[in-house]
């Protein structure tokens, strides 16, 4: 039930667990154990290295679907990229084959109907290992590169987006199964409740994990991988300017180039470019195309700080 509580820093750590109960699975996941004692948010992650904004902003989320995300820069991606493993580890290691082994007591096993029941779910379960096995071969993997600064080239998180979809509906399928079809005695009656209760639960899980993902990850790798683009242009045009200030470029450019450069950078176009060097515009067309195959700069900027690091130019003759 939601509290429209926005918890903050300074809140007692138990305070969020006595208004969410279904908090306590998300502590374990950020790897934050019980006996905090009355420590605030902050002292009890910062105790278990765990970022308190990001822990947070999941909380807040999570609890009352709080928080707008696509331009939140303050999130630490491998603090959600931790959260998220952890989590699956949780739901594929413990939750799945708890549920089953509660279904298993719960049912009669010379029942034909409920040998189906526990098909189905095994059919169910089989294709939520499947879904997070992806993520965790393909999607976290990738996100550690990024985090690392050495990107996979061939995916993105656009590629993962377009085939996340909602893995919960045969678990609500078997929750409608057992309740139409399968009236029990007194005390398979009270185990199979208890077990409905937690497929009810693991239904809710699946609905917010899939929430965080969707609002909260993907927009965090969304931003890292621009910020991966941007350093690696930034990063080029260092290594251009570098080589070239060295003596190291084995394509220097010619004094003429240089000269196409200066115009360039002073805003000429071709044939004010031309009429300035005393040559054709073909000509100024052929040394702006050697200029950036040499360097591999391709924007007016580029060649600006090119310009301006390698003393072509003076800067307050730049117009910025």
């Amino acid at each position: 039930m939601k509290n429209h509580k926005m918890y903050e820093a300074d809140d007692k750590m138990i305070s969020l667990i006595r208004d969410n109960y279904d908090l306590l699975q998300m502590l374990g996941s950020f790897g934050i154990n019980l006996g905090f004692g009355d420590k605030t948010v902050k002292e009890t992650c910062e105790s278990n290295d765990v970022d308190t904004y990001t822990f947070l902003a999941v909380v807040n989320y999570t609890a009352n679907n709080y928080g707008e995300f696509e331009s939140d820069e303050q999130l630490s991606v491998p603090t959600l990229l931790h959260y998220l493993e952890a989590s699956h580890a949780y739901f594929l290691d413990f939750q799945l084959p708890y549920i089953r082994r509660e279904l298993q007591e719960s049912l009669n096993e010379h029942d034909s109907l409920a040998k189906l029941i526990l098909r189905f779910y095994d059919e169910y379960a089989h294709e939520i290992r499947r879904h997070m096995k992806y993520e965790q071969k393909t999607l976290f993997p990738y996100v550690q590169s990024l985090i690392d600064g050495q990107p996979i080239n061939d995916y993105n998180v656009d590629t993962f987006s377009k085939h996340h979809g909602a893995t919960d509906k045969k678990l609500r399928e078997l929750k409608l199964l057992i309740i139409k079809y399968l009236p029990q005695d007194g005390l398979h009656n009270n185990q199979l409740t208890a077990t409905l209760h937690d497929i009810y639960e693991n239904e809710v899980w699946l609905r917010q994990h899939a929430m965080v993902e969707d609002q909260i990850f993907v927009p965090a790798i969304r931003r890292l991988e621009q910020q991966t683009k941007q350093n690696d242009v930034t990063r080029n045009i260092s290594e251009m300017v570098f080589k070239a200030g060295a003596g190291q470029n084995p394509d220097a450019l010619s004094d003429r180039e240089k000269d196409v450069i200066v115009a360039l950078v002073q805003g000429m176009a071709n044939k004010e470019i031309a009429d300035h060097l005393c040559i054709s515009v073909n000509t100024v067309i052929t040394h702006r195309r050697n200029i950036a195959r040499k360097l591999q700069i391709h924007s007016p900027a580029g060649l600006t700080i090119y310009a301006i690091v390698n003393e072509l130019v003076d800067i307050s003759s730049v117009k910025l």
